[in-house]
């Protein structure tokens, strides 16, 4: 053996010997290293996993640079481009809120509520949020197939509990200033008018929502329907139009596991041509938020203002390099995998 061979056991020198570990596991174990620990401005939480994951950040990073002078046209430079439009910020600051010009004219033309659903429909296909979450997963009832699971959705707030609980009321103040000043940034008039629109269209969609205990249930949560049933739930509104403009390989629709039944119904009941004024502006306000954190630095720092500070506490933005790098291995982990055998040894 080696006098560099690694060795095992329990290093004591790191636990806290002014706590007894029948009192404090935790401490006595820890204690060591919280003293001496400092959460980075940057993170509302930290642990030994957060720095494995920042020595992978750090990897992915030169990966992704060296992407950036890949062949034009191959995957490894989609991987470069995509982080070189990120961290341009030159561009970005020119560009200001031009971006959302297009996607905003888009619900002009909403008139009704299938013209709403058949847009929404559209943009949830681009990774617009919509009035629920779709996503794919092993179907519970037979592991060997997948299906499409239809989740509650619709509110900016992590969930229906902010809308309601006393304890909340600070952040659903700060809430509502924050989805006016983001309107008023991307260039709406009477962004106060349409803040109180959207806060009191998504305090009703909240008001439909299971509570984070109910949707523990596996039991309760697990409704395989075909399409037709699931269409019924939304007494009185068709969701063709919305489920078509989703689109997806034929039959994908065929049978759905519907998490949450009663929100699909209740969510129905607001779908009604006399709020159609206040759909709209909670589709602008989906269309800001969604894309608030790829804009210019007045949305950048209002977005992170909000979710950041607010929400988790965290004091400061994470670099503009980390930032990217997350959009990359989100948008394009695959190919950033598939270049990882390419540059470590």
């Amino acid at each position: 053996m080696t006098s560099d061979a690694l060795s095992s056991g329990i290093q004591t020198d790191e636990l806290d010997p002014a706590v007894r570990p029948q009192d404090d596991l935790f401490r006595h174990v820890n204690g060591a290293w919280i003293d001496r620990t400092e959460i980075p401005d940057d993170k509302a939480r930290y642990g030994s996993f957060y720095l494995l994951a920042e020595e992978a950040e750090k990897a992915v990073r030169e990966i992704v640079v060296e992407s950036q002078s890949a062949e034009p046209g191959t995957e490894a430079r989609k991987v470069g481009d995509l982080f070189t439009s990120f961290t341009d910020e030159e561009r970005i600051e020119a560009l200001g809120a031009a971006p959302l010009e297009p996607l905003l004219a888009e619900v002009e033309t909403v008139t009704d509520v299938t013209s709403f659903t058949r847009l929404l429909g559209s943009l949830e296909k681009q990774g617009m949020p919509s009035f629920v979450q779709l996503f794919v997963d092993n179907d519970p009832g037979d592991p060997e197939r997948y299906v499409v699971f239809v989740e509650q959705g619709g509110l900016g707030l992590p969930d229906e509990s902010y809308y309601r609980d006393e304890k909340f009321e600070s952040v659903r103040t700060a809430y509502r200033a924050f989805v006016e000043q983001m309107l008023g940034l991307a260039g709406l008039d009477d962004a106060s008018s349409r803040a109180d629109r959207v806060i009191e269209l998504e305090t009703a969609l909240a008001s439909h929502h299971w509570s984070n205990v109910a949707t523990r249930d596996s039991d309760k949560t697990y409704n395989l329907l075909p399409w037709a049933e699931f269409d019924a739930l939304a007494d009185g509104v068709d969701l063709t139009a919305w489920r078509d403009a989703v689109g997806g390989p034929a039959g994908v629709f065929d049978e759905l596991v519907v998490r949450e039944p009663s929100f699909v119904t209740g969510l129905a009941t607001l779908l009604t041509d006399d709020r159609v004024d206040a759909w709209r502006d909670w589709l602008r306000w989906q269309i800001v938020r969604s894309t608030a954190a790829y804009l210019s630095t007045p949305f950048v720092e209002a977005n992170f203002g909000f979710y950041g500070r607010t929400l988790t506490g965290t004091p400061v933005q994470r670099a503009r390099w980390k930032r990217g790098v997350s959009l990359v291995e989100g948008a394009l982990g695959e190919a950033v995998g598939r270049e990882v055998p390419l540059n470590v040894d």
